[in-house]
């Protein structure tokens, strides 16, 4: 943990140190408001088809009605809870409320949290909603050094915020000038180290460890500094052209020559 109790210094696996900013209560509450009132409109949404449905499904026996009420609670806590659950598996650890907020939840690693750290933290989360309103959660925020809930705790899980994306200067979809579309489309370019040829003698003394050390530095190279992003991909490509043999061809990036490695060794390990 840094020095500032706001930031997060996650150490890679690579030794190199990643500052995080923690999310506040602020961004939390703003992010849980959004997705509360998603989830009414939904719950409100289902009401309604229940109450429409009711007298027909009445009229068939008062036992069927009994189930239908027990199906609609059901329904109700699983639209709640795999609200939460589903959105942050498989969604970067954002809901649509976090989205908004610029926040999201991760593992205490610095790695994406997958839905078993999902479940765990929204099963944790009717505790946290104790008395009222998460007066739990609130104050379990307030008195851990990481900001972190009883369902975070529980499932090894921080809320950090999103770096900052900054905006195109004239917009995706615009143009910068209006005779642009005079001109003829230009052809999309390849992919980085899609056309860089490698030593196959040397991909083959790599490892699937080292492949997954590289699928870990793509994943989250976007969320990094441009200086430490720069400084991981320095290491990485180091113990990589120590273990192979294999050379950056010149003119090419350090990143592109990775984005090459891990394309031809996933390549050769398909034809084996």
């Amino acid at each position: 943990m840094a020095p500032n109790s706001d930031q997060l210094s996650i150490e890679t696996p690579e030794l190199v140190a990643i500052e995080m900013p923690l999310a506040g209560i602020g961004s939390r509450f703003i992010a849980l408001l959004i997705d509360t009132l998603i989830w009414l409109v939904a719950v409100a949404v289902l009401s309604l088809a229940f109450w429409i449905l009711r007298p027909g499904i009445g009229a068939f026996s008062r036992l069927s009605a009994q189930w239908a009420v027990a199906i609609y609670l059901l329904i109700s806590f699983l639209l709640n809870w795999g609200y939460f659950t589903l959105f942050e598996a498989f969604w970067g650890g954002r809901t649509p409320g976090k989205r908004i907020a610029g926040i999201r939840v991760i593992q205490r690693s610095g790695r994406a949290i997958g839905l078993l750290e999902s479940m765990a933290r929204n099963f944790i989360r009717y505790i946290d909603q104790i008395p009222f309103f998460y007066a739990v959660g609130v104050i379990a925020v307030f008195a851990t050094r990481q900001h972190q809930r009883l369902g975070d705790l529980a499932a090894g899980t921080l809320v950090v915020r999103d770096r900052a994306q900054e905006a195109p200067l004239w917009g995706e979809s615009g143009t910068r000038t209006f005779t642009a579309a005079a001109f003829s489309q230009i052809a999309p370019m390849p992919e980085p180290g899609s056309t860089l040829a490698l030593d196959a003698a040397g991909l083959a003394r790599l490892t699937p460890s080292d492949l997954e050390v590289l699928e870990g530095f793509f994943a989250r190279r976007l969320d990094l500094p441009l200086p430490v992003r720069q400084a991981l991909a320095q290491r990485i490509a180091g113990a990589i052209q120590a273990k192979s043999g294999l050379e950056a061809p010149p003119g090419a990036s350090i990143e592109t020559f990775l984005e090459a490695v891990a394309r031809q060794f996933r390549d050769i390990a398909r034809m084996q």
